[in-house]
């Protein structure tokens, strides 16, 4: 007798990517904050203590130095970087800031930067990149006068320096305003916390590699201020709508409902972080490897970091500092006690009931007024929901608003009653 083959047991677990899709708040994000702010706090120490003692690769804009440039290729073909960095520390004796292409087609060039250098030194120089090179202009001409030289002040990027702060200061103030407008002080402070980790850690990355720091670089450390609160308001802005009227209610605590607004806005956060990212790529790709452009790769290269670094301190940061902050509130705290409490109810309940079965084999009669309660609290929540997100298209509720009779025009004459009037 052949014994029937056993069943492996089907698995109910709900794929990583139906989860991430339906938003159902499958993904703990608040409930685990303390390790996110372990690893965001380990890595602001890292990047402020790089700042502090390492300090920042300017570049000739902030320190001032000298910007050699000359044609790209000569009478062999093209000339590399390599050569021209070659010749200048064999003539000087030491390795130049930068060698970068600049331009397209035959207007290509190569940029060399260097600190100050006397009038000698770029003679010498001129002399031996024209002796050993001999590159050749657009229109035919050789020599040295094909090579131009300047000396750049460092007192330029310092000016930009001082507006960019400036602007960074100004754009904190109407955000912090227009936050605590709109939403409320405390969405206000952790918005605010995450925008002034996103910058320190985008500055910190490029003390740690050692990235040269030019205009270009504090341009894009700016342009990545407004992607980072994008993302943030978009969480808030579902945080708010979860979270109306929770006081009344039993059926979530503050920090359940804004993980949930997590889980809802999880992907769309990361698609547009996606898109957002994939043009700063595309001009890494093109401007740096094909057009060779130097400004491109410093300008990219803060986007493409501080997009990143963004993206994550809205999702993993800011909302589980949030709910921190709204539970100092003692209100808060009480609602989630008696969270608590029908939860406790609950489950001391089921487990009578189970333990009646067992003896008895036969069920028991249930108290249905914590269900009850639960489905009448879901209901409001709906309701709550869509009354802040679809607008009243009922005619007669919103003429009853304005104070005007249902079912007629507004400015209707009152008809008058037929028959003949009395002398």
């Amino acid at each position: 007798m052949t014994e029937a083959p056993t069943k492996k047991p089907t698995s109910t677990r709900t794929p990583f990517f139906t989860r991430l899709y339906t938003g159902t708040g499958a993904f703990d994000i608040v409930g685990k904050r303390k390790r996110w702010y372990v690893m965001f706090g380990v890595l602001m120490l890292i990047c402020i203590g790089s700042i502090i003692f390492r300090g920042f690769h300017l570049g000739i804009e902030f320190e001032g130095g000298t910007k050699l440039q000359l044609p790209a290729r000569n009478a062999a073909g093209p000339i590399t970087t390599e050569q021209v960095t070659d010749v200048f520390s064999e003539t000087l004796g030491r390795d130049p800031a930068s060698v970068q292409l600049v331009g397209t087609g035959e207007t290509t060039s190569i940029q060399v930067k260097s600190e100050a250098l006397n009038v000698g030194d770029v003679v010498r120089v001129n002399q031996a990149l024209v002796e050993q090179l001999n590159p050749i202009a657009a229109d035919g001409d050789t020599g040295s006068d094909v090579i131009s030289d300047s000396a750049v002040s460092g007192s330029w990027g310092g000016e930009i320096s001082r507006q960019a702060l400036i602007a960074l200061g100004v754009f904190l103030v109407l955000v912090t305003i227009f936050l605590a407008m709109y939403f409320e002080r405390w969405m206000a402070v952790a918005a605010l916390t995450a925008l002034i980790h996103d910058v320190v850690i985008t500055s910190g990355l490029y003390s740690l590699v050692g990235f040269e720091v030019t205009p270009a670089t504090v341009i894009g450390l700016l342009t990545i201020l407004g992607f980072s609160l994008y993302d943030t308001v978009v969480v808030f802005d579902k945080v708010k709508e979860n979270t109306r009227g929770l006081l009344g209610l039993t059926r979530r605590t503050y920090g359940e409902a804004a993980n949930l607004a997590l889980n809802q806005t999880l992907m769309r956060s990361i698609n547009t972080s996606l898109i957002a990212l994939l043009p700063v790529v595309g001009l890494m790709v093109v401007g740096v490897g094909l057009l060779g452009v130097g400004t491109l790769k410093d300008l990219a290269l803060v986007q493409l970091t501080g997009m990143t670094i963004g993206a994550m301190s809205s999702i993993f940061l800011a909302t589980p500092l949030l709910v921190d902050l709204k539970m100092r509130d003692p209100r808060f705290q009480q609602q989630a006690a008696r969270v608590r409490n029908r939860r406790e109810n609950l489950a001391r309940k089921a487990a009578e009931r189970e333990a009646a079965v067992a003896v008895t084999g036969e069920p028991i009669a249930v108290d249905l007024s914590d269900d009850e309660t639960l489905e009448s609290e879901l209901r409001q929540e709906k309701a709550m929901a869509a009354a802040s997100s679809v607008p009243a298209r009922n005619p007669k509720a919103a003429d009853a608003k304005r104070g005007r009779p249902a079912g007629k025009a507004a400015g209707a004459r009152p008809s008058r009653p037929t028959g003949k009037k009395r002398r």
